[in-house]
């Protein structure tokens, strides 16, 4: 059984106290990781303090080799690091093969940037005057995970900071820490100065909270459900902290009547069951035109049914367990509530007879309208609820028609509505005939209650960095 320790200032140190981690699985105990105290929150962040100056100093292209260090520690630990998210989290092995060498891959390209991000000259009012604004580090970043994509979601948080010359303090989600630790040990073997890199474990009420509301905290990037989005704010907000938020996701895929009806089902049916359903960012309601309604729905059901489930860790299994019996009850919950509101469970709708895991039945629920509870709270599991419309207007209006706003989706060949769509539909990223999943040189950021800030590409860094204005006047006449 692994027991993995804290990592603070370079050094890994023991609790008291540990915390169980279960493979959703097998329901089964596979490691234990440290509960962090408040004393443990405060050394991390006075250590990411202490050495922040001096890692600021360095060039940024100094800081762009420890990242390009790491990468290359994270590909030679590919296939033991994607083993280790696929038992904790219940990520097929080739999804979480795929986020290693993403993570990797995000690594170099926010390493690249070394020599890119700048800041501006800008022109004055006055003679012999240069106004400069430079783009500096905030300081010490507290990146706050996932438990959906967490190895990924280390590396979003961690490159871009680390190469504007900020230091970071990383809490994992507790369901997920152990690829964390196999992390911190990588970073260990590549010699980063202390205190540049901390990581450190425990409950959200007690870690995730005093990391918030420190005030040698510069900005806080999270990840999660918009209630704990919401406690994260209020912990930041005493010292006035920055905040970068990704919550929840109700994403809209709208199907037109000239759609590529079989991209379509493939596209969504993909966006459905990766990562077992349990992704912000892909489809979670669709609304099919009605001239084509039979044939997409009849498509898609098949689609779904030749959906495979169970040990993540086998080749020929499409989809795993749930995160824990907390969202299979919630899932079950909100499938039982369309059923009394009048949808017809067209699949599935059920957890399966068996005593290994986590799993829920892939599904699809036909007769929808769009004041069912399915249709407004995030599901976050394979269930795909469908909606017929009439016009692309009534589409538009339904999919807006939300508290969330991060992506959407929308299928058709005509340019005219592609067009009205990239402007109409108010979420944060449109896909239009193709999957939803985002490039690493892109934005991905949510609109509404969906978050705050974004990550990716040159905006995504630039959410690490500040601005300082310098105004320089100089005497031209004055003799030397």
């Amino acid at each position: 059984m692994k027991k993995y320790k804290l990592y603070i200032n370079g050094e890994f140190i023991s609790t008291n106290e540990n915390i169980e981690v279960i493979n959703p699985s097998s329901k089964q105990t596979i490691s234990y990781v440290p509960k962090g105290s408040e004393t443990d929150v405060n050394n991390a962040v006075e250590a990411a303090n202490k050495a922040q100056s001096s890692w600021e100093k360095l060039p940024a292209i100094q800081r762009a080799e420890y990242i390009k260090k790491i990468a290359q520690k994270i590909r030679e630990n590919a296939n033991m690091l994607a083993k280790t998210i696929s038992q904790e989290q219940g990520k097929v092995l080739s999804l979480a093969t795929i986020e290693v060498n993403f993570t990797a891959d995000y690594m170099d390209y926010m390493a690249e940037w070394a020599r890119r991000y700048e800041g501006e000259i800008i022109q004055s009012d006055r003679p012999n005057e240069n106004i400069f604004l430079f783009k500096l580090p905030i300081g010490v970043a507290a990146g706050i995970l996932p438990w959906n994509f967490p190895f990924f979601l280390i590396a979003r948080k961690l490159a871009p900071a680390f190469v504007t010359g900020n230091t970071i303090v990383i809490k994992p989600s507790s369901d997920t820490p152990n690829n964390a630790f196999e992390f911190a040990k990588l970073v260990d073997e590549v010699g980063l100065p202390k205190g540049v890199f901390n990581l450190i474990s425990g409950s959200g009420s007690e870690v995730g909270d005093k990391l918030a509301g420190h005030e040698k905290v510069g900005i806080v990037s999270f990840t999660g459900s918009v209630p704990t989005g919401v406690k994260i704010m209020e912990s930041a907000a005493k010292n006035v902290t920055k905040v970068s938020l990704e919550l929840g996701g109700k994403a809209p895929a709208i199907v037109m009547a000239d759609a590529d009806i079989d991209l379509a089902v493939e596209a969504i049916k993909n966006s459905r069951v990766i990562n077992n359903g349990q992704v912000c960012n892909c489809a979670e309601r669709v609304y099919v035109h009605k001239s084509i309604e039979k044939e997409f729905t009849s498509k898609m059901i098949k689609a779904m049914k030749s959906t495979t489930y169970g040990n993540p860790l086998e080749e020929e299994v499409d989809m795993g367990p749930l995160i824990n019996q907390e969202a299979v009850n919630h899932v079950q919950s909100l499938v039982n509530k369309a059923k009394e509101q009048g949808a017809t469970i067209a699949l599935g709708g059920k957890i399966p007879k068996r005593e290994d895991g986590f799993y829920y039945e892939p599904t699809v629920i036909t007769d929808v309208t769009q004041d069912m509870n399915i249709i407004h709270e995030e599901i976050f599991g394979p269930v795909l609820p469908i909606v017929t419309f009439e016009t692309f207007d009534e589409a538009i209006n339904m999919a807006n028609d939300s508290e969330f706003g991060l992506t959407s989706s929308i299928y058709t060949q005509n340019i005219d509505l592609a067009m009205r769509a990239c402007k109409e539909i108010k979420f944060g990223e449109t896909y239009i005939n193709r999957e939803n999943f985002e490039a690493m040189q892109g934005f991905h950021a949510g609109w509404r209650k969906s978050g705050i800030g974004g990550a990716d590409g040159k905006h995504g860094l630039e959410e690490f960095l500040q601005t300082k204005v310098v105004y320089l006047q100089y005497n031209m006449n004055k003799q030397q």
